[in-house]
C-alpha cells in the first residue's frame, strides 16, 4: 500500500501518520528544495528519505547521555547498544564535517523515545517510521515512532549523527524517514559451507545497521544437513560435516533472539524436493540419484543429474517422503517464529527423478515430472499452512520450462515467490499472475558471481583466457559491483499495480567458494548499496539516479562499518576519500 512518494517511489507497506508534522512533510516531500540534500556532516547509511538541516551546527553529547524509553522486552537490549556505542565510538570521520560547534550551548543531556504501539510484532509489514528532532535550544532530543521497530532504525540513525571526541551531534536538524520495501534482506547458504553462530550473529548486526530486516537462512541443502532436527536427529547426525558442524536448537534460539533484539526476522528455508542429498545419508529409501556423478560421462547438459555437483532429490511417490519431511517442517516452525517458511522448490532437475526406478514406472504409465511436482506441492503446501505459515517458493515452481506446478496449487494468497532469473522479465511474469515477489535476480543480486567455478578437472582453462574465464569464470559472471547492485530498479517495467505486489529484495550469498573467512567481504559493502535503494531508493530529489554522488557517502559508511568490527572490503583507495573529486569518471566543473 502506498503512503507517500513521488513519480518513481513505491510503498510497500501501510504505514499510519506518527504526527501531523510527519505527514504535512510526507504529502509535501517531491517538493522539497534541495537544501535539504544531506551535508558532510549528516552522513547517514541509507540516506533517509527526509533530512531538514538549514544550518550547519552542532553541539558536544554528554559524556551522561542517556536515552529514556518505554519498556519493550527486544528494545531495550538496542537502547543499551546503541547507548553504549553514542557514548565510546568517537567515531572520526573521514573528511571532517563542516558543521560549526557552539560552545556555549549546553550538552545534549537525553534522547526520549516516544512509541505508539508497544504490542506490534515483528512481522512483514510492521511499521517501521520514525522521526527524529535535535533542537538547537534544550537538553533533549526527541525519537517518536509507531512501533518498537521503527525505534530501532531511529536509534541506528541517532547512532550515525554521532562524531567525535568528545562526541558532537548536529542540532537544529530534523528527520522523517520510512523504507520504500517492506522485505529487505540477505540470504545465506550454510549447507555448501559452514558457518559459525557467531558468524550469523555478526551478519545480522551489520544488517540492522545497514536497516535491513531479513535474515533468510538457506540453512540445508545437498551438501550438508547442519541443522539438528528434534524429531528427527539422524539428518544432521549423519548429514552434517561433522558434530561441531551443526546448528542445536540451542543455537536457532540464540539466533532468532539476537534478531528480534536487532529487528532482523530469521527466515528459514529448507529447500525441497530438490537440493536433498544430504537427507540420504540418514534416509537413502526418499532420496533419488543420492551420491551419484553429478555430470553422467559422455551425456548432454539435459541429462545431467544436478546443476551441480552434490546430486539428490527428494522421491515425491514414496509415502515416506512426506513422514520424515512434515516431522522437519513441524520442528522448524516451533523453532523458527517466523510466519514466512521458504520451501525451496527451485532447479527439479529431470534427469535426477528418472533414474530413480519407481518414477521410471510412474513416467512409462504415462504421469510427467510435472505432475510428480504437483503431487509433491499438494502433499506438503496444505500442511505448511496449517501451521499458520506463508510459503515463499523460489521462482522455478511456476516458471520452470520444464517440470513445474499449474497455478491452481500455488493459492495467491498463501504463496509468495522468489525471483532468481532474467532480471525484471521474470519479476513481471510473476507479479503478472498475481503473486507477491521478493527480487534476488542473480544478475544483480547474487554476491557469488564472478569468483569463478569451483569444478576440478576442467579443461576449458587449458587455453588461455579460455572457456568462460572472460567473464568471471561462473555461471552468473561477471562479480557484482557495487554500482550495479545499487542502480538496480527492482520494480522497473511494472505498473503501480503490478509493483505493489513486489514485497522487496535480498542479496544472496552462495557459498560453494564462500566460507567465515571470507563472509564479511563477500557481502559488505556491496549489500549496503541494496540497503539503501530499498529503504529510500536510488535517486535524488529530481529523479536523477544517485550513484555517483553515494560513493563518498558509501566510502564513509564502509570505513565507520570497519571500524564497528565488519571486514568490509574497500571500494575505493583512501586517496580518492582524501582528495574529493579526484577519482571521478568527469572532473566536477
Amino acid at each position: 500500500m502506498r503512503i507517500c512518494g513521488g513519480k518513481r517511489s513505491m510503498f510497500q507497506v501501510s504505514v499510519p501518520p506518527i504526527s501531523l508534522l510527519a505527514t504535512i512533510i510526507c504529502l509535501t516531500l517531491p517538493f522539497l528544495p534541495p537544501t535539504l540534500s544531506l551535508q558532510s556532516a549528516v552522513n547517514v547509511w541509507p540516506k533517509p528519505r527526509l533530512v531538514s538541516w538549514p544550518k550547519p551546527l552542532a553541539r558536544s553529547l554528554s559524556t551522561n547521555f542517556t536515552i529514556n524509553s518505554p519498556y519493550h522486552q527486544n528494545l531495550q537490549p538496542a537502547i543499551s547498544r546503541y547507548l553504549r556505542l553514542s557514548r565510546t565510538e568517537h567515531h572520526h570521520p573521514l573528511i571532517t564535517p563542516s558543521a560549526n560547534v557552539s560552545t556555549s550551548s549546553p550538552p545534549l543531556q537525553t534522547l526520549s523515545i516516544d512509541i505508539s504501539d508497544l504490542a506490534a510484532s515483528l512481522q512483514h509489514g510492521v511499521n517501521e517510521t520514525y522521526s527524529l528532532s535535535i533542537s538547537e535550544v534544550g537538553e533533549t532530543a526527541y525519537l517518536t515512532a509507531e512501533t518498537a521497530w521503527g525505534a530501532m532504525r531511529g536509534l541506528e540513525t541517532f547512532s550515525q549523527l554521532v562524531w567525535g571526541n568528545p562526541s558532537v551531534v548536529p542540532v537544529g536538524l530534523y528527520i522523517w524517514d520510512a523504507p520504500l520495501f517492506a522485505h529487505r534482506g540477505v540470504m545465506l547458504d550454510t549447507s555448501r559451507n559452514y558457518y559459525g553462530v557467531e558468524d550469523i550473529l555478526r551478519t545480522i548486526e551489520a544488517m540492522s545497521a545497514n536497516k535491513l530486516n531479513v535474515f533468510h537462512w538457506h540453512v540445508t541443502d545437498s551438501h550438508s544437513f547442519p541443522l539438528m532436527v528434534p524429531s528427527e536427529p539422524e539428518l544432521a547426525a549423519k548429514g552434517a560435516y561433522g558434530p561441531d558442524m551443526i546448528y542445536s536448537p540451542s543455537d536457532v534460539a540464540k539466533i532468532v533472539q539476537f534478531g528480534l533484539e536487532h529487528g532482523v526476522r530469521v527466515l528459514p528455508e529448507i529447500d525441497s524436493p530438490g537440493h536433498t542429498g544430504s537427507w540420504a545419508e540418514a534416509y537413502p529409501d526418499i532420496v533419488a540419484c543420492a551420491n551419484m556423478f553429478w555430470l553422467p560421462a559422455g551425456s548432454d547438459w539435459g541429462d545431467r543429474l544436478a546443476s551441480e555437483p552434490g546430486t539428490g532429490h527428494l522421491n515425491p511417490l514414496n509415502p515416506k517422503t512426506y513422514q520424515v519431511l512434515k516431522n522437519v517442517i513441524r520442528d522448524v516452525s516451533i523453532l523458527f517464529p517466523e510466519t514466512f517458511y521458504h520451501g525451496g522448490a527451485d532447479e527439479i532437475v529431470p534427469g535426477c527423478w528418472k533414474a530413480d526406478p519407481t518414477i521410471q514406472s510412474f513416467i512409462a504409465n504415462g504421469g510427467t515430472l510435472s505432475q510428480l511436482l504437483e503431487t509433491f506441492v499438494n502433499s506438503t503446501l496444505p500442511y505448511i499452512l496449517s501451521l499458520n505459515r506463508t510459503v515463499v517458493y523460489w521462482e522455478d515452481v511456476l516458471l520452470d520450462g520444464i517440470v513445474k506446478v499449474d497455478s491452481s496449487f500455488l493459492p495467491k494468497e498463501h504463496t509468495i515467490l522468489q525471483t532468481w532469473n532474467n532480471g525484471t522479465n521474470n519479476t513481471k511474469r510473476i507479479v503478472e499472475a498475481g503473486y507477491r515477489a521478493i527480487v534476488s535476480s542473480s544478475e544483480f543480486y547474487y554476491l557469488d558471481c564472478g569468483h569463478g567455478d569451483f569444478l576440478g578437472n576442467d579443461s576449458q582453462y587449458d587455453q588461455q583466457a579460455g572457456g568462460e574465464s572472460l567473464n568471471g569464470g561462473s555461471w552468473c559472471g561477471p562479480f557484482k559491483t557495487w554500482q550495479t547492485i545499487y542502480d538496480y530498479d527492482i520494480t522497473y517495467g511494472l505498473s503501480e499495480d503490478e509493483a505493489k505486489l513486489v514485497l522487496g529484495g535480498e542479496v544472496a550469498l552462495w557459498s560453494e567458494q564462500a566460507d567465515p573467512t571470507v563472509l564479511d567481504a563477500r557481502i559488505w559493502p556491496r549489500t549496503s548499496a541494496m540497503a539503501e535503494t530499498l529503504w529510500s531508493g536510488n535517486r535524488d530529489e529530481s529523479g536523477k539516479k544517485r550513484s555517483a554522488e553515494a560513493t563518498d557517502r558509501l566510502n564513509e559508511w564502509r570505513y565507520r562499518m570497519v571500524s564497528r568490527g565488519v571486514k568490509a572490503e574497500p571500494i575505493q583507495p583512501l586517496w580518492c576519500v582524501r582528495n574529493p573529486g579526484m577519482c571521478n569518471a568527469v572532473e566536477s566543473s
